[in-house]
């Protein structure tokens, strides 16, 4: 059986970007974390006919099972669907973004009294309360999950989200808010939420706990790898310990935008040799180059040792967040795999069928 489960979500204050006021979720304190047709033919042997069967089987050779790399045994999908979602409720809702930041971004937290049994790396859609303008009910969205299968309070009762209200300006210059984004970030307590899922085998973690996972996030990419992160460092599991490396590249514009950071921090320092934390503020940091710090910029520093690792049959790659940061890794890969004489878009395929490159980009 699993242990009780502690953390606090980041909760900045209107300027820092320190982070030192915290929403507790559960007292730190407490972390512990065939027919076979016959045939006969004569030969001839010495002075006698020796008749010789032979067995011709008309059965196709045997079927190999691929054995998934990943924890995929017994996943649940699709429990609940739009026409009868699941009716959870929100018990948590909280800013993490600073108030100066570029958007606002909150962690939610929604009551399933164990009856959505997600792994880490699914999703789950929500859907949003009133109708379109065809007067329909509004479609679903996915979301990726934020906490471990346990969740948030450790009793698998709860899912949480890590959302980014979406507002802009369109070509007439008027202001659209996004209809479940807002939606989401302006829920109450109390308040009821309808969930549909769990999908997705994307994503789900690694089965080897000695293996090299490298996590690389922009903005809610970050909420799988929360997932990911909360299991191996904040949890006690009698079939499960991490024993291996976990590193985590994070990219934002502004340090104020950084996510969970303080859970992140804290994961450091209780494994120090199994957590690498790299953070990527686009808008504050620049490489020797003087270039801005995108994530793949950042992960240019340690190309050699990235691609060292990618070499290995136990290392694991998982891409979340905006589309655009797939191009400026891809092209970091082809330049490290073109040294070795490598094709690099032939390689990733290799990788993918191994389930050891793992995209979900948006």
């Amino acid at each position: 059986m699993a242990a009780a489960v502690s953390a606090a979500v980041s909760l900045p204050s209107s300027k820092s970007t320190s982070f030192p006021t915290r929403t507790s979720i559960i007292s730190p304190e407490k972390i512990n974390f065939n027919k076979v047709p016959l045939y006969y033919r004569n030969v001839s042997g010495g002075s006698r006919v020796v008749p010789i069967r032979a067995q011709v089987s008309t059965e196709a050779p045997a079927k190999v099972e691929k054995i998934s790399k990943k924890q995929d045994e017994d996943v649940v999908v699709n429990k609940f669907r739009p026409k009868e979602p699941y009716v959870g409720r929100c018990l948590l809702n909280t800013k993490i973004t600073g108030d100066d930041a570029p958007g606002e971004t909150w962690h939610m937290v929604f009551s399933t009294e164990g009856e959505v049994p997600y792994r880490e790396g699914q999703s789950i859609g929500v859907i949003a309360d009133g109708v379109d303008a065809n007067g329909k009910p509004h479609k679903l969205r996915l979301y990726s999950i934020a906490s471990s299968a346990l969740g948030d309070f450790g009793d698998s009762k709860t899912v949480s989200l890590c959302v980014k209200r979406l507002v802009y300006t369109n070509d007439k210059g008027e202001e659209v808010k996004g209809v479940c984004s807002n939606f989401l970030c302006d829920l109450k307590p109390g308040a009821e939420v309808k969930i549909t899922g769990p999908v997705g085998k994307e994503m789900l973690m690694p089965k080897d706990p000695n293996a090299t996972v490298i996590m690389l996030a922009t903005g809610t990419g970050i909420a799988p790898f929360r997932s990911f992160l909360w299991k191996m460092f904040f949890e006690k599991h009698e079939d499960y310990k991490f024993n291996g490396l976990a590193w985590l590249f994070l990219g934002v514009p502004t340090s104020s935008s950084l996510l969970y950071k303080e859970e992140f921090e804290k994961m450091k320092e209780k494994a120090p040799e199994n957590f690498r934390l790299d953070f990527a503020v686009s808008r504050e940091q620049t490489n020797e180059k003087g270039e801005k710090m995108y994530i793949q910029t950042r992960m240019a520093q340690y190309a050699e040792e990235l691609w060292g690792l990618l070499k290995k049959d136990n290392t694991f790659i998982y891409m979340c967040g905006l589309k655009g940061m797939e191009q400026g890794i891809d092209d970091i890969m082809s330049s490290l795999a073109a040294r070795d004489g490598i094709d690099w878009a032939e390689y990733k395929k290799q990788l993918k069928k191994a389930e050891q490159w793992n995209v979900e980009v948006y």
